[in-house]
């Protein structure tokens, strides 16, 4: 089992900044890969970024490329994501979810993720 918080969500101008963190609880965190989804109103719930159980390799949708980063601290058992730039269209729910599958590679795909944190909002104004 394990056990995922978000923080860090807020309101920010377009071009501003906000960093995301997700704590983890349950099974070591550094056996497992991690992602960050988000969901907008009235749309399906997205992929956004994704990172190995060990931090070395990353994964990101197209939309965030170059603006958003994801990282990780295994032993603070914590993971974020640095968002820059932002968009009015960055607005959505963030999620970070993990997978059931433990050292496996990280997955854009969302039926891979079992384990969800409850959200943290983001709102990007113009």
């Amino acid at each position: 089992q394990v056990q995922l918080v978000e923080s860090g969500g807020g309101l920010v101008q377009a071009g501003g900044s906000l960093r995301l963190t997700c704590a983890a609880s349950g099974r070591p965190f550094s056996s497992y890969s991690m992602g960050w989804f988000r969901q907008a109103p009235g749309k399906e719930r997205e992929f956004v970024a994704a990172i190995s159980w060990g931090g070395r390799n990353t994964y990101y949708a197209d939309s965030v490329k170059g603006r958003f980063t994801i990282s990780r601290d295994n032993a603070k058992n914590t993971a974020s994501l640095q968002m820059n730039s932002l968009k009015r269209e960055d607005t959505a729910v963030y999620y970070c979810a993990a997978p059931d599958m433990i050292y496996g590679a990280p997955s854009t795909e969302i039926q891979t993720y079992v384990y969800w944190g409850q959200g943290t909002q983001v709102t990007v104004s113009s």
